[in-house]
């Protein structure tokens, strides 16, 4: 067993889900019982995550510093390595930030000086590995002088100590992460240590390529929490809530009730294509049109949080409307059913450490009070993971491979009032990048969309001067959704988009392209 220490890091459950690729049971433990909990368990490797705090600040999380000496190989992962150097002696201050990729470069062995105090660079931890590769940073503390007994093995540009061991005591430093997909070379690392660890480790089969015994055993657990109850399912026609819904569905039969809520802020044929998924299934869906309520509680609102939350609670007041109905009926509906995955959870401060990133309308936007129950039965999954379980439903490759699309729909692709105008403005332009991305067969593309950034400059049209909005577009490549970077798309193909916006959606001045990676940008600009 391996127990990661979970300090807050948006990528802890990442960390896990990794290292049970790699096929090692895993448990991860809050900082406060962390010592307790290890001596319970005896694990073979102890994982120190990342976290959003810094370890010099009053009230910051931290460990008893006993772990370090129960002779358990131990590797620290950004925040971990911090807090493992502050204390053990080394020194941690607000440094140079980085965030996204940046160049590891390796020491080389052979240019340092070779003696008893001195010993070679080339550990177990960092083998097999090149001389340079691309990682993924997200820190703006930085440890300036390490603990005595330790070295440098790998450095980043203005970050001297950003892959560190003491492997005589077995304990290793990251400043960045190996567990996103993003990043080089990162399950090698990792499997690296796991083999530091190696002895006495139990191997299990991976959560992630058992996924026909996965989806029986969410379907059981399905079964045994609804009981004999009916299920309200929100359902979208985006792949999160198509899967939760079909694995429902095969749970309980007619007693799930799927609802569609068309407030307008969905795209095109968004509901025909909810239809064809229900059809499959055999269950036809309720579509419930509330899009002149919804326009009408948007207005004047700018906050992107409001926006969330606000349609959180509307759809909340829609579905407890629809129970109502069934109830009179004597249909005993106690659950709502979400397509919720662990980013909309973590990005909405999903664990106790760790920092709210956005209020996801299904989670941190609903109100505290309900009187349905939530069953969410993607809540731990990656995207990649939920399309996995999709395909091993035997649903058809156009409602698995479906863009990713947000819950509060266009509401959060608009900065600041969604208008009828401005709307409209934002169906037209995302039916133009949707076309021509098709048109152009680009492989890999994540998610794509415009955004009406409520920014405005200068145009020329037919010799005149129009101030218009700028549309930022944004294209992005991912697999799990914790780490994205920007599609390198051809540049022709770029002016295409660009023209046919700037010319065909009025009120449009021009068109900029978005080549932020996340970290340190989310995916959607709200």
């Amino acid at each position: 067993m391996i127990i990661i220490v979970d300090f807050g890091s948006q990528t802890t459950h990442l960390i896990a889900r990794r290292l049970k690729e790699i096929g090692v049971q895993v448990l991860i433990a809050n900082p406060d019982d962390a010592l307790e909990k290890i001596k319970k368990k005896k694990p073979q490797g102890i994982v120190l995550s990342g976290g959003p705090s810094s370890v010099y600040e009053k009230g910051a999380p931290t460990i008893d510093v006993k772990i370090f000496s129960l002779k358990i190989p131990i590797l620290g992962i950004c925040y971990g390595l911090q807090l493992t150097a502050h204390l053990l002696g080394g020194r941690v201050i607000a440094g140079k930030k980085e965030y996204g990729p940046t160049t590891l470069e390796m020491k080389d062995e052979r240019s340092e000086m070779r003696n008893k105090n001195f010993p070679s660079l080339i550990s177990q931890f960092s083998s097999k590995l090149p001389r340079q590769f691309i990682v993924w940073m997200s820190h703006g503390d930085e440890v300036v002088r390490l603990p005595k007994g330790f070295q440098t093995v790998g450095s980043s540009v203005g970050v001297p100590f950003a892959f560190v061991e003491n492997k005589y005591k077995k304990i290793y430093g990251l400043q960045f992460h190996p567990e996103v997909e993003h990043t080089q070379f990162g399950l090698q690392i990792l499997e690296n240590f796991i083999g530091i660890c190696h002895s006495g480790l139990s191997r299990i089969d991976s959560g992630v390529t058992s996924f026909p015994r996965m989806t029986e055993r969410i379907i059981s657990e399905i079964q045994k929490t609804v009981g004999e109850s009916y299920v309200i399912g929100a359902v979208s026609g985006g792949v999160d809530s198509t899967v939760a819904a079909t694995l429902t569905a095969k749970a309980i039969g007619k007693r799930f009730v799927p609802v569609f809520i068309d407030n307008g802020l969905m795209r095109k044929g968004t509901e025909e294509h909810v239809i064809k998924i229900f059809k499959k299934i055999g269950i036809k869906p309720v579509v419930v049109n509330v899009t002149g309520e919804t326009m009408s509680r948007l207005k004047k609102i700018t906050d992107s949080e409001k926006k969330r939350k606000i349609i959180g609670n509307f759809y909340i007041e829609i579905f407890e409307s629809v129970r109502r109905k069934l109830l009179k009926k004597k249909i005993p509906v106690k659950f709502l059913l979400q397509g919720t995955i662990y980013s909309d959870v973590i990005e909405s401060q999903g664990t106790k450490h760790s920092a709210k990133i956005k209020s996801h309308h299904n989670v941190g936007g609903l109100p505290k009070k309900m009187k349905l129950k939530l069953l969410e039965p993607m809540r731990d999954f990656y995207k990649d993971e939920v399309r996995k379980i999709g395909r091993k439903l035997g649903l058809p490759e156009e409602f698995v491979s479906k863009q990713t699309f947000p819950g509060p729909g266009y509401a959060v692709r608009i900065r600041g009032e969604v208008t009828k105008e401005r709307l409209e403005m934002e169906k037209m332009a995302d039916e133009i990048v949707l076309s021509e991305l098709e048109k152009s067969g680009i492989p890999n593309i994540f998610m794509s969309f415009p955004v009406m950034t409520d920014a405005y400059s200068t145009a020329v049209k037919g010799d005149g001067r129009q101030f218009g909005e700028v549309v930022a577009l944004r294209v992005i490549e991912s697999k799990d959704l914790m780490t994205t970077t920007w599609a390198r798309l051809p540049y022709d193909l770029l002016q295409k988009i660009s023209s046919r916006i700037v010319n065909e959606v009025p009120g449009v001045s021009r068109v900029v392209y978005d080549i932020t990676t996340k970290p340190p940008a989310t995916m959607e600009w709200e």
